[in-house]
């Protein structure tokens, strides 16, 4: 299992067989409860680490106590891997979505690592980078586009990830999309309610279909829905 898990990580799944097995040498397995803080913003970064199971959110807190997702990884991704660059702090915190499993790279041996095979760098830069990428359209959407426009953005780029592109399947709660969405569960369940009455989708619990999706770009692109 835990080789599976490195081996199709895209932090490792191009390297030879003989730099896995040292990767995998350093990985120490850890169980997860719902709910349970992996770590918090501020702490040290003293490793990284991937989902074997099971989902981790990223998110921040407001003064005001108001949390913001800004990432949710199920099995394979990994994340926490800036401090071990940076050799800095945490800066987010993460917590467990569901029960489940992790394995953890702790931040020195993995640096030695990196000293012997540069390879192992150079994906995890590439990483960082599409990251970085995805950061910066998620902070345009919440500081330039309502809600409605960032839901559509969010249901088109799952849909860019499936075989069947109409068809899609919400992994995370409704409250976990809105916490991510920034905004708030009855917000987004009147805005699902709105796209569906125009036709732009149809929702069946966590199923959702794509029905209209020239128009679904239309609205990621105005970010403005009638009447809502």
């Amino acid at each position: 299992m835990k080789k599976d898990v490195v081996s199709r990580s895209i932090l490792f799944k191009e390297l030879p067989g003989h730099h896995l097995e040292a990767v995998l040498a350093i990985a120490m397995e850890k169980p997860l409860e719902k709910n349970e803080l992996i770590f918090s913003e501020g702490d040290p970064g003293r490793g990284f680490y991937i989902v074997i199971d099971g989902q981790v959110k990223i998110f921040k807190l407001s003064l005001e106590g108001k949390e913001q997702i800004l990432h949710i990884f199920g099995p394979g991704e990994p994340f926490g891997e800036v401090p071990v660059f940076s050799g800095e702090v945490f800066p987010a915190s993460a917590e467990a979505v569901k029960p489940g499993r992790v394995l953890f790279f702790p931040r020195e041996r993995f640096i030695q690592l990196i000293t012997d095979d540069p390879t192992l760098a150079l994906n995890m830069l590439a990483v960082l980078a599409r990251r970085l990428r995805q950061f910066t359209v998620q902070i345009e959407n919440l500081s330039l586009k309502e809600v409605p426009g960032r839901l559509a953005g969010y249901l088109l780029l799952l849909s860019a990830e499936q075989q069947n592109p109409s068809e899609l399947t919400l992994h995370i709660s409704k409250g976990h999309l809105a916490s991510f969405l920034g905004t708030i569960p009855e917000t987004l369940s009147r805005i699902l309610k709105k796209m569906s009455e125009q036709n732009l989708i149809r929702v069946n619990g966590r199923n959702i279909r794509i029905t209209d999706h020239e128009g679904l770009e239309l609205l990621a692109a105005s970010g403005r829905l009638e009447n809502i």
